[in-house]
């Protein structure tokens, strides 16, 4: 692993033990976002509050993409789990893709995605991408096989990112059932995703379960709990090279 890797979350809670133990340097404020830098013995690492919501999180990794030419970006923070997934709060979760749940029509008969309406998202190489956008899987790969051989728990599968949380079990339900059986949501995913894909870059998201998706009770939610596991695992994962 070697050249820049730019790491994002909306909230500075869920990298601050990440610039702690990485040493982080402020850098500059990039497009009005605050970047750390720091230099680790594979590569250059950079690191980037965004700020909540799918807005936020496109305009931040486009500037990052375009001040540091980044070999990849992370993802990463808390997200909301689907019951049906079986994940409980503290797990971890990598995404094999990312998801627009709540961009489209919706129409007397139902919700219609972008592909609904013929219009892409991205067009990349001959390709249309519409609300879905993979995530590279070798990184993804070298995560999975990481969390084998150090004994962790680790979840992979498809993330939804939502405009609106969603703070209602019945709510829950109908993602859960229109999209087929994801793990979880977020507020940022899949911008961050959708822009890595078109700049080229490679992407991963790793996000720690702070509640799941029922109805909201604040009681039940561990957002510490959750950011430390996905921050320290991350950690691992930058500083252990791949077995060549």
């Amino acid at each position: 692993m070697s050249g820049t890797i730019v790491i994002t979350a909306a909230t500075h809670c869920e990298l601050s033990l990440m610039l702690k133990c990485l040493g982080g340097r402020t850098v500059e404020t990039a497009g009005g976002f605050p970047v750390w830098g720091s230099d680790i013995p594979s590569g250059r690492i950079v690191v980037a509050v965004t700020g909540m919501g799918k807005i936020n999180a496109a305009a931040a990794t486009a500037v990052l993409c375009e001040r540091f030419s980044p070999k990849m970006i992370i993802n990463t923070g808390c997200a909301g789990a689907f019951p049906g997934g079986g994940l409980t709060v503290g797990d971890l979760a990598l995404a094999t893709m990312e998801v627009t749940a709540d961009e489209g029509v919706l129409t007397p008969t139902g919700w219609l995605s972008y592909q609904g309406i013929g219009v892409a998202a991205v067009e990349r190489m001959g390709l249309r991408y519409f609300n879905e956008f993979p995530l590279s899987p070798a990184p993804a790969e070298r995560a999975v096989c990481l969390a084998a051989e150090r004994g962790i728990a680790l979840t992979r599968g498809k993330f939804l990112t939502v405009s609106t949380c969603s703070g209602t079990a019945e709510r829950g339900r109908e993602l859960y059932t229109q999209f087929g059986a994801p793990l979880c949501e977020n507020m940022e995913g899949a911008a961050v995703a959708q822009v890595a894909l078109r700049y080229g870059v490679e992407s991963l998201e790793l996000r720690g379960i702070s509640n799941l998706v029922e109805d909201r009770d604040l009681s039940r939610w561990n957002i510490p709990l959750a950011v430390e596991r996905a921050q320290r695992f991350l950690l691992e994962f930058l500083t252990t090279h791949p077995k060549e």
